[in-house]
């Protein structure tokens, strides 16, 4: 039978205040709201009945994620999913590929490094695809700009202690420029370049000089491409690729992963050598998602997006696989179980096909192994 999940709020300082309160119908706390976390990660599993999921997975992970969850990603929910409420820019940051998270982790624990401490990278040994799937507008950063419009952007600035990096992006190969740009940006000598450039900036970039004043987070982020989604439209991030979310509601999803390494734009632990050895220093224009009618896939095999549109006419949903459903707009009955706005529910690969009906919206995850 379907499980009501009890949810966690992650009040990070870039969250939106008013938000995930009235995603969930409930008073504002007067501080930031950022995340919604639906999932089994053991920073912060959701709930059934006061049981956090990762406990009941452990305790029966063949009848709770069934075998051939089990047998592709081991004994835990391969995925988690998270509603962003982004209303100041996100750190500028990179995730690790599946082989760089367990060296990392291996190595950080070698140390004897507390996973809680400050200064730990690796939280776990896993990597860290994600999508995003905008619930409003949402908007970006994702990607190398191609290093000639980059250098054109710089050139447009009319700030002449750009002129050293502007050449670079001209005239070296893409990699290497990029490499050496970014190299210099993140260096503090390159706090006279900031200085210079903070007064002229304009539009998405000023906003987040605003946000982030001083922080070199913000010569980094004019080598990305910004990118906007409309409600609907989706964007997949894969290992070492930087980005940064600016603003707006979002779906999120990921692999079951907390593995983030960030070289500005946040109070949080900065790790700059090892990002600079993750990241893909490639041009690439943002990874859009194309639906597959109401079905989002990418090249992430722990995890496939559903959207479903609900109507009274039932829709029988499949079993065999672990499911995780989030309620964002009206109201869903999952065979017995309600779900008002901003509610979710888990299905056991073990628990019978469940009949979805309902007037709204809802999100549904599931591995993308054999779906």
């Amino acid at each position: 039978m379907p499980l009501p999940l009890s949810t966690v709020i992650r009040p990070y300082e870039w969250g939106s205040r008013t938000a995930l309160p009235e995603l969930l119908g409930t008073e504002p706390t007067g501080g930031p709201q950022a995340e919604l976390w639906a999932g089994a990660h053991p920073a912060a599993p959701s709930s059934v009945d006061g049981t956090p999921l990762d406990v009941l997975i452990g305790r029966d992970p063949a009848g709770m994620l069934g075998a051939p969850s089990v047998d592709r990603f081991g004994p835990t929910l391969p995925y988690l999913l998270k509603v962003l409420a982004v209303e100041k820019p996100l750190s500028l940051q990179v995730h690790p590929t599946a082989e760089q998270a367990e060296a990392g982790f291996a190595a950080e624990e070698a140390r004897g490094i507390p996973i809680d401490d400050r200064a730990r990278t690796y939280k776990d040994p896993f990597h860290k695809p994600e999508m995003v799937c905008a619930l409003t507008d949402f908007h970006g950063l994702c990607g190398f700009r191609d290093p000639a419009e980059t250098a054109a952007f710089l050139e447009d600035l009319a700030v002449p202690e750009l002129g050293a990096w502007i050449t670079a992006l001209r005239t070296a190969p893409p990699a290497e420029a990029l490499r050496t740009v970014l190299t210099e940006v993140l260096d503090e000598r390159s706090r006279p370049v900031l200085a210079a450039v903070e007064p002229a900036l304009t539009g998405v970039y000023a906003d987040i000089a605003r946000a982030h004043p001083g922080d070199p987070g913000i010569l980094a982020a004019l080598l990305l491409n910004h990118v906007r989604l409309k409600p609907g439209e989706a964007l997949f991030l894969d290992a070492g690729v930087p980005h940064s979310y600016l603003g707006g509601l979002a779906i999120e999803v990921m692999a079951n992963s907390d593995n983030v390494l960030r070289c500005g734009l946040t109070g949080k632990h900065i790790d700059i050598p090892e990002l600079m050895r993750v990241v893909e220093f490639v041009p690439s224009a943002p990874a859009r998602v194309e639906p597959e009618g109401n079905l989002y896939r990418s090249s992430a095999e722990e995890f496939v997006l559903v959207r479903h549109d609900l109507t009274d006419d039932p829709e029988e949903l499949p079993a065999g696989l672990p499911q995780t459903l989030l309620c964002v707009e009206g109201e869903a009955r999952l065979s017995s179980l309600p779900l008002a706005r901003g509610e979710a529910a888990f299905i056991p690969a073990g628990a019978p096909a469940a009949a979805l009906t309902g007037k709204g919206t809802l999100y549904r995850v599931l591995p993308g192994i054999g779906s």
